[in-house]
């Protein structure tokens, strides 16, 4: 039996993108992937990857996010620890996590409970996760 792979590649808006690019965040170092156990999410040269077993719930939400906390890397809130991999201000799919995964820092001391993407497809996404 072959593994399902799916692969939604990240929305870009043109002032999202000129701040990504800095930070090596652009269309072919961006995606989400979800396969038949995992989901992997690339952002330039952060990653986060997470068993689907480990996924409480995903839900769509909507913008307008705020540019400044939202464009160029990924971004950490400092209020709850998500993490947001944004590539347009419109909005995204909001993953919560049962146990917090790490993706900021390459040390993975910061864990987060939920991470936000930006995706082309976001209904596709979400049906993917649910």
């Amino acid at each position: 039996m072959t593994a399902q792979r799916h692969v939604f590649p990240f929305r870009f808006s043109p002032a999202y993108r000129l701040a990504a690019l800095p930070f090596g965040v652009t269309s072919s170092s961006a995606w989400v992937v979800v396969t038949d156990v995992a989901l992997h999410i690339r952002f330039g040269p952060w990653r986060l990857t997470a068993d689907l077993d480990n996924i409480a719930e995903a839900e769509e939400v909507s913008g307008p996010y705020a540019f400044v906390k939202t464009a160029g890397p990924a971004h950490l809130s400092l209020a709850d620890r998500g993490i947001t991999f944004a590539t347009n201000r419109d909005g995204g799919v909001c993953v919560r996590f049962r146990h917090p995964v790490p993706a900021i820092d390459p040390l993975h001391l910061i864990r987060h409970p939920t991470a936000t993407v930006t995706v082309a497809r976001p209904d596709q996404l979400l049906a993917r996760l649910r």
